[in-house]
């Protein structure tokens, strides 16, 4: 396949998956030309369903088609797909336990040149919060293509969170996507390193630059929610310190969600990510990222302070 970007990577496995699964529809609300559901709609126009700009009512409709045994998809930039829905999400999809799948696209600081009313910097701690909701967060296009299909296979509500931007993969092709499951990228003794989406491979960049200095131990968390957290305790345990990575606050996103693991470990956490700010516009991706400290330097720094 070798696509290097997620929303490609989401809306060509649809397109896939729709071909033996007639039961996937897929929802936009005008934005199926950056969500990639565009795709979709042109394999399948009479699936498709252009909800205009009414998140809100995007939701309740694919709560509708839930119950009527499809298996529904919503999309829009992930800013709007959970902000604006939230209501609809909580009381509709969440309670209901109904099988909506709710796609965040150009997630994080990825949309860098709308500012921050674009960017989605809470939607994880806004969605793990949720009773009965699946959060998913993928390291790359690669291994979108697998938290894709798991969604299908799981029954339930479930949101995934995709970055805007084309990037190398740091995850290998066809590999199969465990829901809940942390994996082990890079082995190390020191310091455990937990990553989700983007950070990952800054995080691998982080340990390689480190290496022969401190051992460091690089762990690719794709969920957010259902959290193995007997896994995650396991995974720290031996080591100095854990150090978490995320284009998210620090606040209830993946470094809380590792702390809440840790809490009866004896091990100090660090966090890398937005500190309780909004986003900024910026010329380029990597400008915003600078920014809020998002970066293999910042990295670094945080796995030296915690192996003192």
């Amino acid at each position: 396949m070798g696509y290097t970007n997620q929303r490609i990577a989401y809306g060509r496995t649809l397109v896939e998956l729709g071909r033996t699964n007639p039961d996937i529809v897929v929802l936009d609300a005008d934005l199926g030309g950056s969500t990639m559901g565009k795709m979709f709609e042109q394999e399948y126009p009479d699936r498709h369903f252009e909800m205009g700009i009414a998140e809100a009512n995007m939701t309740s409709v694919a709560a509708g088609l839930a119950q009527a045994g499809k298996i529904p998809f919503t999309n829009s930039f992930a800013v709007f797909a959970g902000g604006r829905a939230y209501d609809q999400i909580r009381q509709t999809i969440a309670i209901g336990r109904l099988n909506v799948k709710i796609c965040g696209s150009s997630a994080g600081l990825s949309d860098f040149g709308d500012g921050a009313t674009h960017q989605s910097v809470e939607d994880l701690a806004l969605m793990r919060a949720i009773p009965n909701m699946t959060v998913l967060c993928p390291a790359d296009a690669n291994e979108t293509v697998g938290a894709v299909k798991a969604m299908v296979e799981m029954d339930g509500p479930c949101y995934i969170r995709l970055n805007r931007n084309d990037y190398e993969n740091v995850t290998e092709e066809g590999q199969e996507f465990r829901i809940g499951e942390p994996k082990v990228l890079r082995e190390g003794e020191e310091i455990v390193l937990f990553a989700t989406g983007y950070m990952v491979g800054l995080s691998l960049a982080a340990a390689e630059e480190l290496a022969g200095k401190i051992s460091v131990k690089v762990v690719n968390v794709s969920t957010i929610k259902p959290l193995n957290e007997n896994r995650i305790a396991e995974l720290a345990r031996g080591c100095k310190a854990a150090v978490t990575a995320e284009e998210h606050s620090i606040i209830g996103g993946l470094g809380s969600a590792v702390s809440e693991a840790l809490r009866k470990e004896r091990i100090a956490v660090e966090f890398v990510g937005i500190n309780d700010t909004f986003g900024c516009s910026a010329h380029n991706y990597q400008d915003v990222l600078n920014a809020h400290g998002l970066t293999t330097e910042h990295i670094v720094k945080a796995v030296e302070k915690m192996n003192r």
